[in-house]
């Protein structure tokens, strides 16, 4: 084989390699532009020389829909059980969007300690349900095909009540056929066409049990540009012997030879945090019906305190559900108690256990 034949060889295999590194490289850049249905949310603030008497009856305007939206019963309640649709194994339920507020421990009955991390659902309610003949996603994934077979909606879900004067006329249109005040947070989640709700529903904190488990996405802290050993734990170079000005530095990254360039994938300093990332399989460990608020187990959830998270039912095979949750949601009929506790969890109100020693 002569010299020349060999290096086209070397290079097509080289050509063959990078390939295979760029389809491998597991990081990348977020793309910050907005989807074909985002409509512009914030407007810019003017006095539009408003008399304070205008102010007083805007307010009040405002003030009185809010207190029909808070009054506003469930159509859920309304609809005859025979006319519910039944749940089972394969069917994908709505989801909610909560609030980290902060960790929190508990106990269990045998004395082992607990750290949670605390979700409040603030005010969250139905506002659109799309079908699965109407629903295009942007994003064109394999899981396309997969989604048409089964045939799967959309249900946007918003949450946060906002002074309707703070927002644009357009954004202000996407609750206008629903006849409720804007939403700060939307959320769109994929579900069964059995599990869709009427629009103006409203989700609680019921909507999951105690001792089920919950996938969790939010994103992660915002760090800002860092270096590689604080974005990805490099060891440094050593403090002495000789070292100058390279302390923290990432050293070779071994870039020589025939390729002479950047491997995609390389770690390198760059930007760090405020990536969506996905916490499956936490369990529930305690609800509180009157604030919404979720004890879940662990202190891993993505994100600040005050960040906002989505919560749905776990995907992980050995943790679906097992038994029908409430479906498609909690109607939140009669009198409920204050507290739902897991059956391992100690609660206060119960006399400590006590061991006499023999």
């Amino acid at each position: 084989m002569s010299r020349s034949n060999l290096k086209l060889i070397c290079t097509a295999l080289n050509k063959m390699r990078i390939d295979c590194v760029t389809t491998r490289s597991c990081h990348f850049q977020p793309k910050y532009r907005p989807p074909y249905w985002y409509s512009p949310k914030e407007r810019v603030m003017s006095e539009d020389l408003l008399t304070q008497e205008n102010r007083d009856f805007i307010e009040e305007v405002r003030q009185d829909k809010l207190n029909l939206q808070t009054a506003l019963e469930s159509p859920l309640a309304k609809i005859e059980t025979q006319e519910v649709a039944q749940w089972d194994t394969g069917t994908r339920r709505s989801g909610l969007i909560a609030r980290k507020i902060g960790n929190y421990p508990l106990w269990s009955k045998d004395g082992k300690k607990f750290q949670t991390t605390l979700l409040q659902v603030v005010d969250n309610h139905v506002i659109k349900y799309v079908p699965p003949e109407e629903f295009k996603p942007m994003k064109t994934t394999k899981l396309d095909s997969w989604r048409e077979k089964r045939k799967l909606g959309c249900l946007l879900i918003g949450s946060e009540t906002v002074d309707p004067s703070t927002v644009t006329k357009d954004y202000c249109g996407l609750f206008s056929s629903v006849g409720m005040l804007p939403k700060r947070h939307l959320r769109r989640f994929i579900i069964s066409p059995n599990a869709k709700m009427p629009t103006g529903t409203p989700l609680f904190a019921t909507h999951f049990r105690v001792g089920d488990f919950i996938d969790v996405r939010a994103k992660t802290m915002d760090r800002g540009f860092q270096g590689v050993m604080k974005r990805w734990g490099f060891k440094g170079m050593p403090a002495s012997h000789g070292v100058t000005k390279t302390h923290r530095r990432p050293g070779n990254i071994g870039a020589g030879g025939e390729k002479a360039r950047v491997w995609p994938g390389t770690k390198m300093p760059g930007h760090m945090g405020n990536r969506w990332r996905t916490l499956r399989g936490i369990k529930i460990l305690r609800i509180n019906t009157k604030y919404n608020i979720l004890w879940t187990l662990g202190v891993g959830i993505p994100g600040e305190t005050g960040a906002m998270c989505y919560l749905f039912d776990t995907v992980l095979p050995l943790r679906k559900l097992k038994s029908p949750p409430p479906f498609p949601t909690h109607p939140l009929v009669g009198d409920l108690p204050l507290e739902y506790y897991d059956e391992s969890i100690h609660i206060f109100d119960t006399p400590t256990i006590t061991f006499e020693e023999s």
